[in-house]
């Protein structure tokens, strides 16, 4: 790590913390040769492969207006979807990839909504499943049926 005032590139760390939701450290750092102190904020890096090849960060930001729309009209609050794009990052975490394909972040979607909100839901799934007859909507509906009565 450089320095940022001398740029110096060693430098010791002082401290180090968790910071935020536990996916960072803070670490406090002091230059060997200047003596000044920074801090530096370290997190695993989470990527998305697009179908088009195109790789770029995960976005919590994403997650959540991909499924604001499924939620449109239903009673589902702002914080309820920043907990649910929570849930998905930390799904997608767990896999102990690096490197996640789109697929599998609309995945690791649908369980978290499923419980959030069924309409919602099927409308998310509607989409990310491709539906393609209204046989689809049925065997949809009757899996949470299916699972309701088994809650």
């Amino acid at each position: 790590m450089h320095c940022p005032f001398c740029r110096h590139t060693d430098s010791r760390v002082v401290d180090s913390r968790t910071a935020e939701d536990g996916s960072s450290i803070r670490r406090r750092r002091e230059c060997p040769n200047c003596g000044r102190r920074f801090t530096t904020l370290e997190s695993c890096s989470l990527s998305v492969r697009k179908r088009s090849g195109v790789i770029e960060p995960f976005s919590r930001d994403k997650v959540i207006f991909g499924v604001r729309r499924a939620c449109q009209g239903r009673p589902v609050t702002d914080d309820q979807l920043s907990l649910l794009a929570q849930k998905v990052e930390e799904n997608i975490r767990n896999s102990g990839q690096a490197i996640v394909n789109s697929h599998q972040v609309g995945l690791a979607i649908l369980d978290p909504l499923r419980e959030l909100d069924e309409v919602a839901y099927l409308r998310f799934a509607s989409v990310y499943s491709s539906f393609n007859s209204i046989d689809d909507f049925a065997k949809a509906i009757e899996e949470l049926r299916k699972r309701k009565q088994t809650d």
